[in-house]
């Protein structure tokens, strides 16, 4: 199948990778020359814009980091609504459905189809193909795509309404954000009072409370304090906000919601954007006075920093 890949980013780059590996013809654009190239070197053709991009195929795929570029990449001049030969748009970025709608009927007015396909999984999903892949928009357009999106991980078709998929993900992302603050939470009580975070993570992964903070994240960046899990905690907070703007929209009660966005503000205030989101224990460890993991010896040791 001839694609179009915008956006080379951590999500994208190895995404294009594996669509390139499983014999589809890509043609790639990024902002930065050097990602495309990485590309080409493996067998895809280069683009000079989002436009070009799609005039050369049908199906166009983007990763992109930011509501305002998945909408300028789509709709704005030069953008991929200017092709002469696309048909559909796959966005497999997280924007929200408010934004997910704007783009769908922009498009539509030049007959492109929408599809929004955001992605679960983080980059070691993309690396893998064994991301969560959400889709909403018309079935045969879904169907058209789905043996490329089956290369980048497991499909699940939400519903044919646009911007269904961006609320599926919003709530799959807003889980994952409370799981990592609740968690940091729960283990810095813990090393408070004195007991090892390396013992309370098994304990936790045994019992009833596991959950993907604490078999993944805790294990892998935050116990060993390398905090490069591979997503940032501008990302993480974007989502959050998204989140808590769609139950809004809807009239819902969100308590829980409201409390995990505080912290995550305060994560983004004291760490900064570009931060991984692992580091958001700091701040909880910070107000408690410990430090948890690392050396062993260090588990109680006072934060200095």
């Amino acid at each position: 199948m001839d694609i179009g890949f915008i956006g080379l980013g951590k999500m994208g780059f190895p995404m294009a990778r594996r669509l390139i590996e499983a014999k589809h013809q890509l043609v790639v654009f990024d902002t930065r020359k050097e990602a495309a190239d990485r590309l080409v070197a493996m067998g895809a053709a280069a683009a000079s814009s989002p436009k070009e991009v799609a005039d050369r195929v049908e199906s166009v795929m983007a990763s992109l980091p930011s509501l305002q570029a998945s909408l300028e990449v789509a709709t704005g001049n030069g953008g991929v609504i200017e092709g002469s030969r696309v048909k559909r748009f796959v966005d497999l970025s997280t924007v929200g459905s408010h934004m997910a709608v704007r783009i769908h009927d922009l498009l539509k007015k030049r007959d492109i189809v929408q599809i929004d396909s955001p992605v679960s999984g983080g980059v070691a999903g993309a690396e893998k193909g064994t991301l969560a892949v959400m889709v909403s928009g018309p079935k045969a357009d879904a169907e058209a795509v789905r043996p490329a999106l089956e290369i980048i991980g497991k499909v699940f078709f939400i519903g044919d309404k646009p911007g269904s998929a961006q609320t599926m993900k919003l709530a799959n992302n807003f889980l994952s954000a409370a799981a990592v603050v609740a968690t940091s939470e729960a283990v810095v009580m813990g090393v408070k009072s004195g007991l090892d975070p390396n013992v309370m993570i098994e304990v936790i992964n045994a019992g009833s409370g596991m959950n993907t903070a604490s078999r993944d994240k805790f294990p892998r960046a935050i116990l060993p304090r390398s905090f490069d899990f591979g997503f940032t905690t501008g990302l993480m907070v974007k989502d959050v906000r998204l989140c808590l703007e769609e139950m809004k929209s809807l009239g819902l009660s969100m308590e829980v919601a409201e409390a995990v966005g505080r912290l995550w503000e305060v994560v983004i205030r004291d760490m900064g954007a570009e931060s991984d989101f692992t580091t958001a224990i700091k701040p909880i460890e910070k107000a408690a006075g410990v430090v948890v993991g690392g050396a062993r010896e260090a588990a109680t040791r006072p934060n200095n920093h």
